[in-house]
């Protein structure tokens, strides 16, 4: 009888143990197939030297240099454009701004388009399109048909009402509006006057704010998957800084014992020396904003299932707005097709692929976003636009990839001092046409990063390659161009 219960206990006891390991391994496969949620935080006008992971020794980073840490830097990432509305559309899209129409930053009230034009100018400006059309099959939208919860937090600057985040893919949508920077209420503090995000307390800051609105959307959605979009309206003007933080670095700006250090791009000054106490404070309320969401991130136990990426809408502000920050050792800044206006910092961690503290050099666009967001999420774009952006998925697992030439157009005067110009890259070659005479510029970026010496007439039969494929690329794409006056 005794050994009856033994062996009925026995029994029991492998049945527990089989059940128990059949169990654990359903949550185990359950977890691995799980898909990945996505974490896109995108900064405004933050340059490429703005991070202390960038070279940065007046700005302090600790969060962003923390995701370095454990992620992958990129050196040679481009937006599409060196001002912001045509680069977050193509964030967005896949899709290179001129196919689209969106060329220059949207003015709500049309001053840039050519009929309304009154600055004095050898050339009028292309006319531009001031929504993203609805037609357009944005990353939001896939994702979310696909079974994702999608969040927007932050600046959208991509049309009117009716064509906001909401009109976009974006299930929720909190502070994305027409404007392009935090103009209404008591701007970067609550009350915000914004029709998209309520007012805080007094006094609240808003890079804060929207660090909390992405926060309270993944604990709402921890089950997943999520799109999450933090799109801050920092860097970008009004310069206004939280005043603890200006008071730091204004004491660290003396402590260094600096004097502005200015050079001249055109008929403007760039600024040379990173020490401006203000955006040096704004720098630090983002990265505390983005070490906000980091920590929920791990708190919530989604770190390991999120790729978390970081991107800026074009170059630092250098020549023109109060001239806050310093691209060396890169040329001009936001709004020039020199690589001060399109060469920004980006980092990705996607945990389990990217080697943690690792840094890739090959050429990236923001087009390439999309379709490599749809192969980590195992998507596939259903849209019948053609995508121009390739997957650097290879890159993130420490492969190699061969990516074709790189293109930009902008047929506009910006606010920064540049003037209407096209420009590609194909390996260590840019060009760089102004459209106002035909002049080209030539440079090889890997000997000369800084664009001192222009190899146009020393290398012709590179320079008229490059200016051959420029110009087809143009005529396939029915690109607009500036009408002299």
């Amino acid at each position: 009888m005794h050994s009856g219960h033994s062996l009925r206990a026995l029994t029991f006891l492998l049945a527990f143990l089989l059940f128990a390991a059949a169990s654990g391994f359903a949550q185990e496969e359950s977890a691995s197939t799980q898909p990945t949620n996505v974490l896109f935080f995108l900064v405004d006008d933050l340059g490429w030297r703005d991070l202390g992971c960038f070279g940065s020794t007046f700005y302090e980073t600790p969060h962003l240099d923390g995701l370095v840490a454990r992620g992958m830097k990129f050196t040679s990432a481009y937006a599409a454009c060196p001002v912001c509305s045509p680069t977050r559309a193509s964030i967005l899209t896949g899709r290179y701004p001129v196919r689209y129409g969106i060329t220059d930053y949207i003015s709500p009230n049309g001053g840039n388009q050519p009929e309304k034009w009154r600055r004095n100018t050898p050339m009028l400006p292309a006319p531009y399109n001031d929504r993203l059309p609805h037609e357009e099959r944005t990353l939001a939208e896939v994702l979310r048909d696909s079974g994702y919860a999608t969040f927007f937090a932050g600046k959208w600057h991509l049309g009117p009402e009716g064509f906001w985040p909401e009109d976009q893919g974006f299930d929720i949508n909190r502070g994305g509006i027409e404007r392009g920077g935090p103009y209404g209420g008591d701007k970067y503090f609550s009350p915000y006057g914004n029709s998209r995000l309520e007012d805080g307390p007094q006094g609240e800051h808003l890079p804060d704010r929207l660090a909390s609105e992405t926060v309270e959307f993944m604990e709402e959605n921890r089950d997943g998957p999520f799109l999450a979009y933090l799109s801050f309206y920092s860097v970008h003007t009004p310069l206004i800084s939280r005043e603890d933080l200006r008071q730091k670095y204004e004491a660290k700006r003396q402590s260094v014992d600096s004097e502005p250090t200015w050079g001249q791009e055109r008929k403007r000054k760039v600024r040379l020396m990173q020490e401006h106490a203000v955006y040096a404070g704004m720098v630090e309320a983002m990265d505390l904003a983005v070490g906000k969401v980091l920590d929920a991130l791990d708190r919530l136990g989604l770190a390991e299932n999120t790729v978390v990426f970081l991107m800026s809408d074009n170059g630092g502000l250098s020549t023109s707005e109060g001239h806050p920050t310093s691209n060396l050792p890169l040329r001009a800044g936001k709004g020039w097709m020199y690589e001060g206006g399109i060469r920004v910092p980006m980092i990705v961690r996607w945990p389990g692929v990217t080697k943690p503290g690792s840094t890739c050099g090959a050429p990236v666009l923001s087009t390439d976003f999309f379709p490599t967001i749809l192969e980590i999420t195992g998507q596939t774009s259903d849209s019948s636009l053609p995508i121009d952006g390739e997957s650097f998925v290879s890159l993130l697992r420490g492969e190699t990839r061969e990516r074709g030439p790189m293109f930009w157009h902008y047929p506009h005067y910006g606010n920064q001092g540049g003037a209407p110009s096209g420009g590609i890259r194909q390996g260590k070659w840019k060009l760089v046409e102004w459209y106002e005479d035909g002049a080209t510029e030539l440079y090889d970026l890997e000997a000369d990063l800084s664009e001192q010496h222009d190899l146009a007439q020393a290398n012709p039969r590179k320079r008229d390659a490059l200016l051959r494929q420029l110009h087809s690329w143009q005529e396939q794409m029915n690109a607009k161009m500036p009408t002299p006056r």
